[in-house]
């Protein structure tokens, strides 16, 4: 008897074990489904794998792409085969910035970030799994842009027929107002012409005003100006001389662009002037540490994300550079990469009294019926430099513009900050630099022009961002 009752214990043990294992099996299942239903429903749905989603999306009118003003950069229209087919009537124009959709090559820029809201696919009910099909839209949701289509158009025709790129954005809020980047590509053609675009050596694809890396050359002179001013390594009275180039070590010189000697000037004559020998030398009395933490307070080393995909910029490891190296970084040569939209966050930044906004694109969703789905709310990214010192770097990049290198760049009537950069490089001739902004009183705009291997940043990049300027001030 006492066997038994031991055995029959035994089993009743046992089943708890199964049954409870049982549950918990259940429950670990039950718990992914839902993972899968609400967490992961949406990376799922728009994966470029999932073909059942890029054949439903012909049979739905996708939601129109306009600029800040309403104009259609982006549009379906139905085909004799009684699919939706993408028109882009601004062909070059915004290639890299609405990018394309082909169900061929698949999506890039804002028609693949906003695939789901496009396409009319993200919305509350998918979460419902199946039901959610009762509730299917026919039509995707419109998406409106920040940039503006005039002000884009002058800036594609101010780089003429060189490889480069601008980005001019508002530095109050962070919106994006033109982003260009040549040569470019007509996304209605992308199809038929993919391989000469694909091979091409001068790389249509690439978005060089965010992906694009470049050594930033002598407009990095205005990061270098306020981090030795905030540690009080120069002050407006310290006064440096050039005799045309800057001897370090025993086997080093650091020359001046041309040799020119500037002779006797102070910090804001040697940003006027673009002189290597103060910078080179500020870089040196900076440091390795204090050059470092600069960089990072600029957020050179922090990734934006959000609507801009960006190309992470290369810093070099400055804990081991020699003297001479760390000299070259202070006129932003060496192993220093950066894109085009950096430099106008950097410009924007001395515009907005030291406070750096984190840049947008998309300006907000609407519904088919016009109902706002989301709108962008200007952000503060960094507070890098204290308004009080922010202004007097912007001060003297008015000087640049008035009486310095940039003169290209002034406008008459308005007095525009900013500073020229001739950035040396591996692969051929200089590239030209420009960033500022302006009204320098009131800033409405902060800009960037790279023009590669253009030579001459004042002569070449300050008159194309000149164009741009009198173009977003009217």
């Amino acid at each position: 008897m006492k066997n038994n009752t031991i055995h029959d214990q035994a089993i009743r043990r046992n089943i708890r074990k199964v049954a409870l294992f049982s549950m918990g099996l259940l429950i670990t299942l039950l718990g992914y489904v839902t993972y899968l239903q609400v967490i992961e429903s949406n990376n799922l749905t728009f994966n470029p794998l999932n073909r059942r989603t890029a054949e439903a999306s012909l049979k739905v009118e996708r939601g129109q792409i306009t600029d800040s003003h309403g104009k259609i950069v982006a549009l379906s229209k139905l085909t004799a085969q009684k699919e939706y087919r993408r028109e882009y009537p601004y062909d070059v124009l915004f290639a890299h910035v609405v990018g394309y959709d082909s169900p061929k090559y698949g999506k890039t820029g804002i028609e693949s970030i906003y695939d789901g809201y496009l396409s009319g696919q993200i919305n509350p009910e998918r979460r419902l799994g199946a039901i959610s099909q009762l509730f299917k839209s026919t039509a995707g949701n419109n998406v409106t842009l920040t940039i503006d289509a005039r002000l884009q158009q002058v800036a594609y025709q101010a780089l003429g027929t060189n490889r480069g790129a601008i980005v001019a954005l508002s530095p109050k809020t962070g919106a994006i107002l033109a982003m260009v980047s040549r040569p470019g590509f007509d996304p209605d053609s992308l199809e038929a012409d993919w391989n000469n675009i694909s091979q091409s050596a001068s790389s249509p694809l690439l978005n060089r005003a965010t992906q694009g890396l470049y050594p930033p050359g002598s407009i990095i002179k205005v990061l270098v100006a306020e981090a030795a001013l905030a540690e009080q390594t120069a002050n407006s009275k310290r006064e440096f001389n050039c005799t045309g180039s800057l001897k370090i070590g025993p086997d080093y010189v650091l020359p001046e662009s041309g040799n020119r000697a500037h002779g006797k000037l102070n910090l804001e004559e040697a940003l006027a002037v673009s002189c290597n020998v103060t910078f080179g030398q500020l870089a040196l009395d900076l440091g390795r540490t204090k050059m470092a933490k600069s960089f990072e307070r600029y957020g050179f080393s922090q990734p934006l994300r959000g609507d801009i995909l960006e190309s992470p910029s290369k810093l070099p490891d400055f804990s081991r550079l020699g003297d001479g190296d760390l000299a070259q970084s202070g006129i932003g040569q060496g192993s220093l990469l950066v894109t085009p939209l950096r430099m106008a966050m950097l410009a924007s930044t001395f515009a907005n009294r030291g406070i750096m906004m984190k840049p947008y694109l998309v300006q907000k969703i609407t519904a088919p019926d016009g109902t706002v789905i989301s709108e962008t709310s200007p952000e503060k990214w960094l507070s890098p430099v204290d308004a009080k010192l922010a202004n007097q770097v912007a001060h003297m990049m008015v000087t640049v513009v008035k009486e310095g290198t940039g003169s290209g760049a002034a406008i008459r009537g308005v007095e525009v900050a900013g500073k020229t950069g001739t950035a040396e490089n591996p692969h051929g001739s200089p590239h030209a630099w420009f960033i500022g902004f302006a009204p320098a009183d009131n800033p409405q705009i902060a800009i960037a022009v790279i023009v590669e291997n253009a030579g001459s940043g004042g002569s070449i990049a300050a008159p194309a961002a000149r164009q741009v300027l009198v173009q977003a001030l009217r």
